[in-house]
């Protein structure tokens, strides 16, 4: 059996570190496993995500951000999450459509009807089979997430020049998503140290 699950949760949670340990351990397993992560995973994707995330990217307006974030999400269904699927691999994905409708959605503003047709035109209501919350009071996550912006060479630094009012209106964005899907979706406490997320996580999955 071959799972697509998507890694969620906001800037700094900690999110792309368990999805890279889960990677590790599905390989380690001899399991055939995908990864790819939004904005990005193609050609297309990346250079889309260089527009969102670079810090220089100024009067995007809310709308013209989520298309963007669509249009990285189309091609990397079409190229990477669907094909892999149908080959019988895992996909592990850092981000999906729950991004938008958290981050454009509740954070934004945009309408929340308008983000579900764009799933239904785009992805064809294709969701997870489980989708990873990790958790976390967003003033702990923003300030993980500046610190990291700092260490690295490439900027993606955008989102966390946000207000911590922004973040808060994400997180219950997901917290609300959580609670419409709840046989999809599992919370994972982002304060756990990065092992024991690690291996709450692997209980929460039918690897046996």
């Amino acid at each position: 059996m071959n799972l697509f699950i998507t890694f969620e949760g906001i800037d700094g949670s900690g999110k792309t570190t368990q999805l890279k340990l889960l990677h590790d351990y599905l390989l380690k397993r001899g399991m055939p496993v995908v990864v790819a992560r939004e904005p990005g995973g193609t050609a297309i994707g990346e250079s889309i995500r260089q527009i969102l995330l670079h810090s220089g990217t100024k009067e995007l307006k809310p709308l013209s951000e989520l298309l963007l974030y669509y249009a990285s999400r189309y091609q990397n269904f079409c190229q990477n999450i669907l094909p892999a699927l149908e080959r019988g691999q895992w996909v592990l994905c850092d981000r999906y459509a729950d991004a938008s409708a958290a981050y454009q959605g509740y954070g934004r503003g945009v309408d929340l009807n308008f983000i579900e047709r764009l799933n239904q035109v785009v992805i064809g209501q294709r969701m997870p089979d489980l989708t990873l919350l990790i958790d976390l009071d967003p003033s702990l996550a923003l300030a993980r997430a500046r610190e990291r912006n700092q260490r690295r060479a490439v900027d993606e630094g955008r989102f966390e020049k946000e207000s911590l009012e922004f973040f808060e209106r994400v997180r219950q964005g997901y917290l609300n998503l959580a609670r419409q899907d709840p046989q999809r979706f599992r919370i994972v406490s982002g304060n756990l140290s990065i092992e024991g997320a690690h291996q709450e996580i692997l209980r929460l999955l039918p690897l046996q």
